[in-house]
């Protein structure tokens, strides 16, 4: 990776490409640390330390897409997740809506189409979302004054704020190194990143050092890095596992000349759905307790569901009933795998293409039987993707509930970061081949 990196500096065009994307991380970090103006913030601390204490992991979800945007109420407290969520939306879309299918499948024209659609509904979300908290929060002290001005003063700052984020995404994209969504969402996470290790260190390195417990700091120490290093590797071969199925052309006949008969492959990534049956899953769940800490403060039996699916209580010995939520939680990843996975890849159609391109998989009949075979290895497959997938998201839980390691940093952020990195130093590596072959045509 370093020496791809040392090697992409000295090429011009890619060294002012990365140039570029980081002076767009820099105008990212200054503007989430801009206050929104008329925000109380004193107000807003003091609530996000109540709803942090009852929602638990939820609200560290929340910092860790955000960057620590939303606890300060910066101008970028939106962030980028209403257009992450727009994505998701129009995506799902797609399934239902045959106008929508139809655009996607139109080449550069449907996608163009398809993304200006999204951006449309992420300032739609980004209104609704500013208006939700500008309302709801205003009366309550959020704002100073608390009136017309201020409310539609805030909204238009907040969304105004999203939108500007995904324009940078966009021009990252365009003009830098890499997905730029991808990229805005990394830097808010990698922002948090110090703080979390700080936390860890504080609670397990030095504690035990300060109470004279040497062996023990050292052995903490190594027990975490050692945590970080497997799921870092797990995440790693997640990301890069991909099982080829051969492709074999028959030869035919165009014209005086004998075409075909050459092999191919069908990639299938071992982790085909990515993160997103864990970003689904965990919205799911944290849904309802976002919305009670806007609203519900009292005890009984709705208090009881909330603590069942508060991440916070999973894996706690002394209250083990509630991790019923963790066991809801991992059907509900295994469930979004499948799901995202059947709307991604249509067996049937992958046949259906092969067949009319002269195509087979050796051993198995074009057709019907090709579908049904890619059919179930694509269910072997996501079901070892999805326990890779489970493993990570699960263990800053199980730490959490029994050694009470209370970070925002978590399965999710670590699959997206890692990702995220090796995406982009692929992309740096394909730049700097396709230049080395343009040199070579021009010599």
């Amino acid at each position: 990776m370093l020496k791809t990196l040392k090697n992409a500096f000295k090429i011009k065009e890619i060294r002012s490409k990365i140039f570029f994307t980081l002076a767009m991380l820099v105008v990212i970090r200054l503007g989430s640390q801009l206050p929104t103006p008329g925000i109380n913030s004193e107000y807003i601390r003091n609530w996000f330390a109540n709803a942090t204490a009852t929602g638990g992991n939820t609200f560290n979800f929340l910092e860790a897409f955000t960057g620590g945007s939303f606890s300060r109420m910066s101008i970028f407290a939106l962030s980028i997740t209403p257009y992450i969520t727009s994505s998701i939306i129009i995506q799902l879309l797609t399934i239902a809506i045959p106008k929508l299918e139809e655009m996607q499948r139109d080449g550069e024209d449907g996608r163009k189409k398809m993304a200006a659609i999204t951006r449309y509904v992420t300032i739609a979300l980004s209104v609704i979302e500013s208006g939700a908290m500008a309302i709801g929060f205003g009366g309550q002290g959020l704002l100073t004054p608390f009136n017309g001005l201020t409310v539609i003063g805030t909204i238009l700052i907040l969304t105004a704020g999203s939108a500007v984020l995904m324009w940078i995404g966009e021009r990252i994209t365009d003009k830098g190194i890499g997905n730029g969504i991808s990229i805005v969402l990394v830097i808010n996470i990698l922002s948090r990143l110090p703080e979390d290790i700080k936390s860890l260190y504080v609670q397990f390195v030095k504690s035990a050092a300060n109470a004279g417990d040497i062996a023990g700091a050292v052995i903490a120490a190594v027990v975490i890095l050692a945590i970080i290093v497997v799921m870092v590797a797990i995440v790693i071969i997640l990301n890069d596992g991909v099982r080829k199925i051969p492709v074999q052309y028959a030869k035919k006949v165009q014209g005086r000349k004998l075409v075909g008969g050459q092999t191919s492959s069908i990639p299938l990534k071992v982790n085909t759905a990515g993160v997103i049956p864990i970003i689904f899953a965990s919205s799911l769940m944290q849904f309802p307790l976002i919305i009670s800490s806007f609203f519900y403060k009292g005890n009984g039996v709705w208090r009881k569901i909330l603590n069942t699916i508060n991440s916070e209580n999973w894996c706690d010995p002394d209250q083990p009933v509630y991790s019923i939520g963790l066991l809801i939680y991992v059907i509900l990843v295994i469930f979004f795998a499948y799901f995202y996975t059947s709307i991604t890849f249509n067996p049937l159609e992958v046949a259906e293409n092969m067949k009319k391109q002269g195509g087979f998989i050796p051993g198995i009949r074009p057709g019907k039987p090709t579908a049904e075979y890619l059919s179930k290895l694509l269910n072997y497959i996501i079901f070892i993707g999805v326990i890779g997938l489970i493993i990570i998201a699960v263990l800053p839980f199980f730490f959490n509930g029994v050694f009470n390691a209370e970070v925002s940093f978590g399965g999710t952020s670590l699959i997206i970061i890692v990702s995220v990195i090796l995406e982009t130093i692929k992309q740096v590596e394909s730049q700097m081949l396709v230049r080395n072959y343009k040199g070579f045509l021009n010599d």
